[in-house]
């Protein structure tokens, strides 16, 4: 990364169409770190370095996208891609976001169905599992330190715990009953349910406005693309219905309401919408609904293939690919001799319904927010969904170590090397700050190494 450039009162020239596809390719390639990293990223190149948008507007559009369901990583990315090239910019800008990574882990999911029982695989599968249930943890924990300020929000985030670990109520119905709280709540006791920091979990290092000026500067009026119209609003809201239907209906077509694709597509859709608080809040709904309802995989894969995204670039909701490829795979969809055909098919159909719905929301919603550049609000109702996010990943988090710990049943052997490896983890993650990347692949050594002394042992 290059030092920052001097002050000065002349805003750099507009990038070219290549420019910005070399920029954003790039941004989709090296945006590890989970949402806080990949905004503090894009936050260091637009802002500080390339000074494509000044530091206001950059707030001004994370704090859209914060409220909306999706990633809001690869949302911003789409917003600010939009403001720069118009819709062309908008798609390619939160495409690249997530193609390099969609490519990678369609690699790395056959490598796991192809030859996952080999021992050091296993072995590096085995270590990783209890370390993805320490990062669960440590989300939560991120989020409650952030999110639960009050007594009123902390018991919404136990009720949601309580309504998903022990009365299995379905998380849509979860997501409602804190929506309502929040819009209660801020009616009743609206001090505890007012809006946060504006600035939210990508403004690390974003302190005050920016001394250089920027290509869209605070006082930029938005450009004519950018300006809201009711006719522009019901052609592009037509223009996604109808790829979404379009799509829906040619897999119906072809295999049926009934078959996986369509199915996996209808499902995706609604996961889609659903995802506030980041992945992790919306991976409860994908158990229920991928392992538990649809059985596409197993709560073991699942676990596996969260791992994977964790160490792949792009937002974590990707792991949805990873669901996709090993639903196709053992749903066979193409025959046994087609098996990579059937995962890598439904590992874009998946990633397709699943982000269909985020180039909407900035292509519909980012004109109207465009018209004002004052902060957002944060609505109280939203406030109460966030809280219930706490509690939505404490369950997963435990839901992780279950299947982590007892890979039998409750009934069966305590894995005590899993529980070292996860508390290892744990320490690495609270104490020692340590980035994900290096917490789940020293882990994955330590799962091989368990392996091989236990291959030793039984010789």
């Amino acid at each position: 990364m290059s030092a920052h450039p001097p002050p000065t009162s002349t805003p750099p020239p507009a990038p070219t169409r290549a420019e910005a596809l070399r920029f954003w390719f790039k941004l989709g390639c090296i945006s590890f770190g989970g949402p806080a990293g990949q905004i503090a990223l894009m936050h260091e190149e637009l802002v500080e370095r390339r000074r494509w948008i000044s530091e206001r507007r950059f707030l001004h559009a994370l704090n859209y996208c914060m409220v909306l369901p999706g990633p809001e990583a690869q949302q911003l990315a789409t917003y600010i891609g939009w403001l720069l090239h118009r819709a062309w910019g908008g798609v390619v800008a939160g495409g690249l976001f997530v193609l390099p990574s969609l490519g990678l882990l369609v690699a790395l999911s056959w490598l796991y169905m192809a030859y996952g029982q080999v021992p050091a695989l296993a072995g590096f599968f085995y270590g990783i599992k209890p370390a993805v249930t320490a990062l669960v943890a440590h989300a939560a924990w991120r989020v409650g330190t952030r999110t639960l300020k009050n007594g009123w929000l902390l018991a919404i985030a136990v009720a949601a715990f309580v309504a998903l670990f022990a009365l299995k109520l379905p998380f849509p119905l979860i997501v409602l009953a804190a929506a309502l709280a929040g819009w209660a709540g801020g009616r009743w006791v609206p001090q505890a349910f007012a809006p946060g920091a504006a600035a939210g979990p990508g403004s690390a290092g974003a302190g005050t406005p920016s001394a250089q000026a920027a290509l869209i500067d605070d006082h930029t009026p938005p450009p004519p693309h950018a300006r809201f119209a009711w006719p522009r609003f019901g052609a592009v809201l037509a223009l996604f219905l109808g790829l979404w239907a379009l799509l829906l209906c040619g897999l119906t077509l072809a295999f049926g309401w009934q078959g996986a694709l369509t199915q996996m597509g209808w499902f995706f859709t609604k996961a889609a919408l659903l995802t506030f608080g980041g992945a992790y809040a919306v991976l409860p709904y994908v158990f229920q609904g991928a392992v538990e309802q649809q059985q596409w995989l197993s709560a073991a894969q699942m676990i596996d293939g969260l791992a994977l995204g964790e160490t792949t670039p792009g937002p974590l909701i990707m792991v949805v690919a990873f669901v996709g490829f090993v639903g196709g795979w053992n749903q066979a969809l193409f025959g046994a001799d087609a098996l990579f055909l059937a995962g890598a098919v439904a590992a874009c159909v998946v990633t397709a319904f699943t982000f269909l719905p985020s180039f909407a929301f900035i292509l519909l919603g980012g004109p109207l927010i465009e018209s004002t550049h004052g902060q957002l609000r944060f609505t109280a109702p939203l406030t109460g969904i966030t809280a219930a996010v706490v509690g939505v990943i404490v369950n997963l988090a435990l839901f992780f170590a279950g299947h982590v710990l007892w890979p039998q049943g409750w009934g069966g052997a305590f894995e005590a090397p899993a529980a070292l490896i996860g508390l290892l983890a744990a320490l690495a993650l609270f104490r020692f700050k340590l980035g994900v990347i290096a917490v789940v692949l020293g882990s994955g050594v330590a799962g091989m190494a368990f392996q091989w002394a236990r291959l030793v042992w039984t010789v």
